[in-house]
């Protein structure tokens, strides 16, 4: 049995779930989704592969989606893992956050700040200007944190 936990993380879906995303996703122990999701049926779709911790973005509302935070913090085994759509609103008090997940740029980023990895795993969604559709998959192995930003389609 493997020792290390793969998770999913996506956002800036906007209605749209690519099934390159869902092969991307597979195999995930867990996913988070950074806002702005748009349509609960996402949710409904992601949660088939592996549970799901999402947060409202700033392009959410309606049925369900009122129901979700707008930030959240938890934790993976060891890790603790801080999530909030817009990287101007994650607090400056970080101390014992081990990872934040943010959406919103649609830029993917992978950053060590001090000793938090800040990660924007892009958008999954419609494409954005001449952005890359990506989203980050983040491997935990004894306490150590890796992330790869996965491209989706060329």
């Amino acid at each position: 049995m493997s020792s290390v936990i793969r998770i999913g993380i996506i956002s800036d879906t906007h209605n749209l779930v690519r099934p390159e995303a869902l092969d991307a996703l597979r195999g995930c122990e867990h996913i988070i989704h950074a806002g702005d999701i748009c349509n609960p049926a996402v949710l409904d779709t992601l949660n088939e592969l592996a549970p799901v911790t999402a947060i409202r973005g700033n392009n959410d509302s309606g049925a369900r989606i009122d129901d979700l935070p707008e930030a959240r913090t938890f934790r993976i085994g060891d890790t603790a893992i801080h999530v909030v759509h817009d990287i101007a609103d994650v607090p400056k008090q970080l101390d014992g956050i081990d990872v934040v997940v943010t959406g919103h740029s649609h830029k993917p980023l992978v950053e060590r700040r001090g000793a938090t990895l800040f990660v924007n795993p892009g958008s999954a969604g419609p494409r954005r200007f001449k952005l890359p559709v990506t989203l980050g998959i983040m491997l935990i192995e004894k306490g150590e944190v890796q992330v790869e930003i996965v491209r989706l389609v060329e």
